[in-house]
């Protein structure tokens, strides 16, 4: 079982910046592959990135390639995302999303997710 808890959402405008913060809870962390995904009002909830369960694989949306970077810090269970260069359409409630060992991109692969933190890009 894995709990995980993000943070570091909130209101910022268009070219800016803001880091998302996902803490997991259980055990062997390090075998969990993890993955950003992102839900706008009124739209399917979509993949963002995902990072192989050692880190060093890394896999973009083709939407956020060269502005999002996904990165994790196995010993302390922590998995981020930097968002840089941010768009209107980024605005979205953002989910941090685990599974065992292999990374995946469809969120019906994923067994256990956070409550998710908004980000509204606004000037």
């Amino acid at each position: 079982q894995v709990r995980l808890v993000e943070s570091g959402g909130g209101l910022v405008q268009p070219g800016g910046s803001l880091r998302l913060s996902c803490a997991a809870s259980g055990r062997t962390f390090s075998s969990y592959a993890m993955a950003w995904f992102r839900q706008a009002p009124g739209k399917e909830r979509e993949f963002v990135a995902a990072i192989s369960a050692s880190g060093p694989d890394t896999y973009y949306a083709d939407s956020v390639k060269g502005r999002f970077d996904i990165s994790r810090d196995n010993p302390k269970d922590m998995v981020y995302l930097q968002m840089n260069s941010l768009k209107l359409e980024d605005t979205a409630v953002y989910y941090c999303a685990a599974r065992r060992w292999t990374v995946g991109m469809r969120q019906g692969q994923y067994d256990y997710w956070g409550q998710g933190t908004q980000v509204t890009v606004s000037s």
